[in-house]
């Protein structure tokens, strides 16, 4: 079968384009050919900083004859409807359509359209120039005398020249032929831009890649990165060396080089008092090189670095490293010029006072100065939210309030949450702003201040992502938790929530680290609290609620919703099942009336064998004396899934009960009943307050009664203990009692009491049940 060749080569295209711009070519094209009847069997692209290329293997060389029957109206509808069908069908007169009789509905027309294959390349030739036109670049521009015309070409960069041809391996392929704006498919293109600029004449791909080759272009991306990892490794070596890898900058280099050669610069010794960090920043961001460091070392840089060149120099390169070493120094003594700065007074200083008093600053030290000048320049956080030093102000408060439930000093978490944000002030911040945070802890070590604080400087911004670990000291915990439930109280208190796939503020990221944190810490926190104090008078005030409550209901209902979501997807990439997680967070407020005995079933309880049980029995479990138990509120409460960690426990605990033979029968077994129980309430049946023992007839009523009464009660007890696996195990106990009540008892008796007391029988096991789970969320 035919396989068909594309290169579109251009100007040098961005390298942070190139991957996603060859899978977008590949998805426009196979998609296009798919739709016009063409199949393949493989298609795979490329790049270099010139061109977009595509290999499709196993091509039809010609589309399928298409024939179809378009059914059409009635014999006898209006001209209108007639003339309508035979647009759409393609026909010019009402003879040509074909009359088919239904039984039912009478004589209709129907259309018998064939339509012939076309040719591959007729169809290559016509999809191809759509694509180009069309491409979904993320900025594009237009050049040349053409461009001043409506409708001219925009490509990433100027558009050179296009090669497509098409053919099976046993024969010459063809070109296929086709033009736009003036560039006419070929086959024919052009190697390195130094190296080799002369013209090559190219027929399918094996031999395109090996004459792109021998005029030193490199086509595959991956290997153009393995050659650079490689002898970058290899030269650092040779010279005593390591590499410091960087995944990110190998994927730009690579994009930035066809014929990729590795050379190595140096700078002065007299740099390496800036930190690593920003040595390696500089270098990256203004060079695109790599550093090093001494074989064996992994904190001390050295004074060389690595270079990607696109050409083989005549000296071996020494003038490209030479010329790449000059820029490099004159980076670095900018950023050593930042360095320094930082560590001394602010010009400003006498002006800094009252922020200074303010958050308690000592004004001999540099971080301090800076966050008395973010304070008092009034950096905007938020147009509604309030400036940088507002929030900050928040932060400390509430970073002071999670201090002892994280077993944190309270003084060391506000300290921390003062400085949090200083650096942001800091000249090396301002040139590299992904480095915030650890700047922070370099200059607070500087300056003496606790380890615990400087770490919590940097480590408040953590997680960052799914894969970034999360803050364990306990004042970093406290600070990073501040300043997230800051940020979500604050923006949800706006209304600027996510939507669909917009999430500008990054409150997902937010929420999510909160999870994290708090599951991967062993973080027992009342959520709903925490929202109370993280909304500050002053959002209050700015949002203009009547009364306090207002706000805190809306935080108590959608926000933690909102952390309900982020757990569901924490757990589930935790391998949890979603069913489950549901279960848990759908528990049911259990009404008064459940688990109640009316006196006359009192009085019969002790032949029963169990104590009755109120389901208010589990409310206000007592607490342990961990540090990280604060209290509270009880089973049964509106905000009692506040506390994700204990959600967390609970749906460990019924997963693995669940697995068991007692729980999946048990989970049968308490489904049947709930279906029955929910199809007579909705019915309007009536269902009895409370069991009355006296109303049995029938022994497996007596067992299920006695074993809900126990089950019930060392649920309860378990769960006031935080025990869910005991509470679990307590509940296993229903499994045979509730097999054989459905095996023995009609639970619609004709007798409407006992029909009555049978139901609320089985609303007990409901009420049991839920005290741990919703088991009707629970699929199986």
């Amino acid at each position: 079968m035919p396989d068909l060749l594309l290169e579109l080569r251009s100007e040098e295209i961005p390298a942070r384009m190139q991957r996603k711009a060859a899978g977008d070519l590949k998805k426009m094209v196979t998609d296009g050919l798919v739709e016009a009847g063409l199949t393949y069997e493989a298609a795979v692209e490329y790049w270099t900083p010139r061109r977009l290329t595509l290999d499709i293997r196993g091509l039809n060389a010609r589309s399928k004859d298409v024939h179809e029957e378009k059914k059409g109206p009635s014999t006898k509808a209006p001209e209108q409807a007639i003339a309508g069908f035979l647009r759409s069908a393609g026909l010019t007169d009402i003879s040509q359509a074909h009359v088919h009789s239904d039984p039912k509905k009478g004589d209709f027309y129907v259309a018998h359209i064939s339509k012939p294959g076309r040719a591959a390349e007729e169809i290559i030739a016509e999809l191809i120039p759509t694509i180009i036109r069309t491409f979904p670049w993320p900025k594009s521009m237009r050049w040349g005398k053409a461009s001043a015309k409506p409708g001219s070409l925009r490509w990433v960069r100027p558009l050179q020249s296009i090669v497509c041809t098409f053919g099976p391996e046993t024969e010459e392929p063809v070109v296929v032929d086709f033009e736009i704006d003036g560039i006419r498919a070929g086959n024919v293109t052009y190697g390195h831009r130094f190296h080799a600029p002369g013209a090559i004449t190219v027929r399918r791909f094996a031999d395109y890649v090996a004459k792109l080759e021998a005029a030193k272009v490199v086509l595959d991306a991956d290997r153009r990165k393995q050659i650079i990892l490689s002898d970058a490794r290899n030269l650092a070596f040779a010279n005593g060396l390591e590499l410091v890898e960087d995944d990110l900058l190998l994927e730009e280099v690579s994009g930035l080089v066809e014929w990729p050669v590795v050379l190595m610069g140096e700078f002065e010794q007299d740099f390496l008092a800036i930190p690593a960090e920003v040595i390696r920043l500089t270098i990256r961001a203004n060079q695109k090189c790599f550093v090093t460091r001494v074989q064996g070392e992994t904190e001390n840089l050295s004074n060389r670095f690595i270079l990607t060149a696109n050409i083989e120099a005549k000296d071996g390169g020494k003038e490209i490293a030479h010329g790449n070493g000059k820029v490099v120094r004159a980076r670095l003594s900018d950023a050593l010029y930042f360095w320094t700065t930082d560590q001394h007074d602010l010009p400003d200083l006498d002006q800094l006072t009252d922020s200074g008093k303010k958050f308690g600053l000592d004004m001999a030290k540099p971080l301090d100065q800076r966050m008395a000048r973010l304070d008092h320049l009034g950096v905007t956080f938020h147009a509604k939210l309030g400036t940088q030093g507002e929030r900050v102000e928040r932060i400390k408060r509430l970073a002071r309030e999670i201090a002892p439930i994280v077993g944190a000093d309270p003084a060391l978490a506000e300290r921390a949450a003062v400085l949090a944000k200083a650096d942001l002030q800091t000249e090396v911040v301002g040139e590299f702003p992904e480095l915030q945070g650890a700047m922070g802890r370099k200059y607070a070590l500087l300056q003496g201040e606790h380890p615990s604080v400087a770490a919590a400087i940097e480590e408040h911004y953590k997680p960052q992502g799914p894969s970034d670990r999360v803050p364990t000291d306990p004042v970093s915990v406290a600070v990073a938790l501040a300043d997230k439930l800051d940020t979500l109280v604050g923006f949800w208190a706006i209304d600027e929530k996510p939507t669909g796939s917009k999430d500008p503020y990054a409150l997902r990221r937010a929420a999510l680290g909160v999870v994290r944190i708090l599951i991967e810490n062993g973080v027992r926190l009342n959520l709903d609290s925490l929202f109370a104090s993280a909304n500050s008078e002053r959002i209050a005030q700015r949002l203009e609620f009547n009364q306090p409550t207002d706000l805190e209901d809306f935080f108590s209902g959608e926000l933690l919703s909102f952390f309900h979501d982020r757990l569901k997807v924490y757990l589930r990439d935790q391998g949890a099942r979603h069913d489950l997680i549901d279960a848990v967070l759908a528990q049911r407020l259990v009404s008064p009336l459940e688990g109640e005995m009316s006196p006359k079933a009192t009085e019969g309880v002790a032949s029963e064998g169990t104590a009755p049980t109120s389901s208010t029995a589990a409310a206000t479990p007592p607490r342990s004396a961990s540090r990280i138990d604060p209290p509270l509120k009880g089973e049964g409460d509106a905000a009692q899934n506040d506390d994700l960690l204990q959600i967390v426990r609970r749906v460990e605990a019924l997963g693995s009960f669940l697995d068991t033979e007692d729980g999946k029968n048990l989970l049968a077994g308490t489904k049947r009943g709930a279906n029955i129980l929910a199809a007579e309430e909705k019915k309007g049946t009536r269902v009895a307050d409370a069991v009355d023992p006296a109303l049995f007839r029938e022994e497996a009523e007596h067992k299920l009664f006695a074993a809900v009464n126990h089950a019930e009660s060392q649920a309860a007890q378990a769960i006031q203990n935080e025990d869910f696996s005991a509470a679990m195990l307590a509940l296993s106990v229903l499994r045979e009692p509730v097999d054989s009540f459905f095996e023995g008892v009609l639970v619609n008796d004709e007798d409407e009491a006992v029909r009555a007391n049978r139901l609320a029988l089985l609303s007990r096991i409901r009420a049991a049940t839920d005290k741990v789970a919703d088991f009707s969320k629970i699929a199986g």
